[in-house]
C-alpha cells in the first residue's frame, strides 16, 4: 500500500481564520483605543479654549471697570459696613444686576464688573503727601464651563 500524504490544504484546518480574526480584533482594539484618545485630547483643547477666553473676558471687563473709576465724574459712596466691602463672590454671579452688596455691570457677552469703595489712604502712604480713594475692582469672565474672576485696587486721586 502506498503512504498517504495529507495535501497543505487539509493539515491548516482553519487556523489561517483564527489568526486573521485575532488580528482583527487587536486591530480593532486598537482603533477603538486612538478614537477614545482623540476625544479626551479634544475635549482638553476646548477646556484650555474656555479657560483662555474667559481670562481675556475677565481682564477686558476689569479694564473697562478701572476706566469708569478713572472718569473725572466718577463717584461712589463708601461701602456702609465690613460685610459690603468683602470681595464680591464673582462664582455666584452669572449676569448684570445686585447680589450681596455689589452691582455687577455687564461689559460685553460673558463679562461683567463690579465696583466697591474701599475708602481713603492716609497721605504719609502716597505720593508727594496726597491722599487717594480706593476703589475693587472686580472683573468676571464666562465662556462655556470656565469662570475667571480677577481683582484690582484702583488708587484714584
Amino acid at each position: 500500500m502506498a503512504p498517504r500524504f495529507n495535501s497543505p490544504r487539509s493539515q491548516q484546518g482553519g487556523m489561517a481564520l483564527i489568526v486573521a480574526l485575532i488580528f482583527l480584533m487587536l486591530l480593532t482594539l486598537l482603533g477603538l483605543n486612538s478614537m477614545q484618545n482623540a476625544t479626551l485630547q479634544e475635549k482638553m483643547s476646548n477646556s484650555v479654549q474656555f479657560r483662555n477666553q474667559s481670562f481675556q473676558l475677565a481682564e477686558a471687563a476689569l479694564r473697562v471697570g478701572e476706566g469708569a473709576v478713572s472718569a473725572a465724574t466718577f463717584n461712589m459712596a463708601l461701602c456702609a459696613s465690613p460685610a459690603a466691602c468683602a470681595p464680591p463672590d464673582g462664582s455666584s454671579v452669572t449676569a448684570a444686576g445686585n447680589a450681596t452688596y455689589v452691582t455687577w455691570v455687564s461689559a460685553g457677552e460673558g463679562s461683567l464688573y463690579a465696583i466697591q469703595r474701599i475708602g481713603a489712604t492716609t497721605g504719609a502712604v502716597w505720593i508727594s503727601g496726597q491722599s487717594a480713594t480706593l476703589y475693587r475692582i472686580t472683573g468676571v469672565g464666562i465662556v462655556g464651563n470656565a469662570r475667571t474672576v480677577l481683582e484690582s485696587i484702583y488708587a484714584k486721586y
